[in-house]
Formats: C-alpha cells, structure tokens, sequence
C-alpha cells in the first residue's frame, strides 16, 4: 500500500490569463476492512493528480501492483495542470514494474485505477477523470451524484446490454471480474471524460471496497451533509465497515471551493487513450 501527499484544506492554483484561482480542499482515507489481512489499495493526493489503486493478485503482489501505479503517475504528472500525455507515461512505466513485480506468477498481477487531473482546455480549468477498471469517480453537484467513470467489468458489459440492470450487477456473483487492468502483460487501455472545475463541484474517487457496501443514494447523502472533505470521507469509510467492511476501502473527498467564472455545463463522452 502506498498514500502519498496529504490532505489538504485550501490550495490554490493560479489559472493563466484569470484573475480567480482554483481553490481545492481534499482529503483521503484507507482501511484494510474487517475481512482482509492486508491492505491491496493505495491512493495519491498531490494536485494537480488525485487517484485511487486497487491492487490484485495476491497481498504481496497486488500492495506492489497498485503503489507502483499512483507512484509512477506521481512522478509523471506535474505542474500546476497535467495532461493526458502525462497520464499515459506514468500508466506505461507502471506496466513496466508490474511486468517485474509479476515475475513467474500464473495468475498474474495487476490493479485497477482511477483519479481526476487538474487540466486545461482552451485555458478553461477541467478534470480529466480517468479509470482503467472498475474503481469508480463520482460527481456531485447542485444535490445530484453521478457515477463520472463507467465501470471495465463483465457486469458492466451485461447492464449495456440490457441483460442486468445496475442494481442487480452490484450483487451478481461475477461483480469482480474486470475486463481492464494495468498490468496483467497487456498495455494500459484508460477512458476519460471532462468535467469542469465550477465552485460546488465534489469529486469521489473510490475503490469498489466502498462501492460495494455501500449505495448511491447513500453516497449522496453523505456528499450532502455539508462535511469538509476529511469528515466526509471518514463517515464513508465509516459506513463500509458497518455494512460488512468485504474488501479494502479507500475514498478520496475532492472539493471545488472556487474557480473562474462559470463554465457552461458539459460533459464529454468517454474516450479510449491514444
């Protein structure tokens, strides 16, 4: 497991050419849950990059698998704003470390992730969500939460196909088969999607750890309730362990305090990486 950076309660960043900064609060918390021996999930809090690891292919391997990947986006991905470029660098060096870490396993070893960038597009500040996996981003805004990320999984593929709906595929049986990892001997496939930075704005980066014991309506509320960043995400971990606490659990609370002017809602359809 690796945490790297800590939480914090007002950053600034200044944005070319505007007179207003982005303002960010965050915060983030892991437990190993109530079932498991160790840890699997690690999570980088460093802007301009926040994201979330979900390690697999035993504790040993699957601890290694997921700080190699937030480590090696830690390193790619600087500035004040990052790009995708950035992104994909970091993803590529960890799929080399993975290779290395997996030596002769059969099983082979891999991780999810999933995060935001602080971004620019036409000098107008963005996230850029990514997801290799099925940890998840969620954004809540004017009272509403919204699942940013799609889920790389084979019940996801089974509710696009009209075959389950979203409610069942938490509970199927095949829930944690994945159709997309880092690692594993394949290169990294990632899909994004552009979400403004607007004040108000909350981001959830999670591992399926919290989303499994916990619903959405729930996550919402807890996104209501009007806690800081660090609360909020305590009260969600804190709500896992009581509904099972199944696998590790990691959430990242990302707040908007401030931002230049409102941007026009726009949400972009996700796009495979080049």
């Amino acid at each position: 497991m690796s945490e790297l950076g800590r939480d914090g309660l007002t950053h600034r960043i200044p944005v070319p050419g505007r007179d207003t900064p982005v303002v960010l609060s965050w915060a983030a918390l892991t437990d190993r849950g109530r079932r498991r021996a160790g840890n699997e999930d690690s999570y980088v809090v460093a802007p301009p990059l926040f994201a979330v690891a979900d390690g697999m292919g035993g504790h040993s391997a699957g601890d290694l698998a997921s700080a190699a990947v937030v480590e090696r986006l830690a390193e790619a991905v600087t500035g004040d704003f990052g790009t995708i470029t950035q992104l994909e660098r970091g993803l590529a060096a960890a799929t080399e470390d993975i290779v290395e870490i997996a030596g002769d396993s059969e099983l082979g070893v891999g991780t999810t992730v999933t995060g935001a960038v602080l971004v620019l597009v036409d000098d107008d500040p963005y996230f850029a969500v990514f997801n290799v996996g099925d940890s998840r981003v969620y954004a809540f805004e004017r009272n509403e939460l919204v699942q940013v990320t799609t889920d790389h999984s084979v019940v996801q593929e089974l509710v696009d196909a009209g075959a389950l709906t979203k409610e069942e595929a938490e509970h199927h049986p095949d829930s944690n088969i994945i159709t997309r990892a880092v690692g594993f001997g394949a290169i990294p496939v990632a899909d994004y999607r552009m979400v403004p930075v607007r004040p108000g704005v909350r981001l959830l980066i999670c591992s399926d750890g919290l989303t499994k014991e916990v619903g959405e309506e729930r996550l919402r509320l807890h996104l209501a309730a009007g806690l800081s960043s660090a609360e909020t995400a305590g009260a969600l971990v804190d709500a896992a362990l009581a509904a099972g606490g199944r696998d590790n659990i990691t959430a990242v609370v990302l707040d908007v305090v401030d931002a230049p002017a409102a941007l026009e809602i726009e949400d972009t359809e996700p796009r495979s990486a080049r």
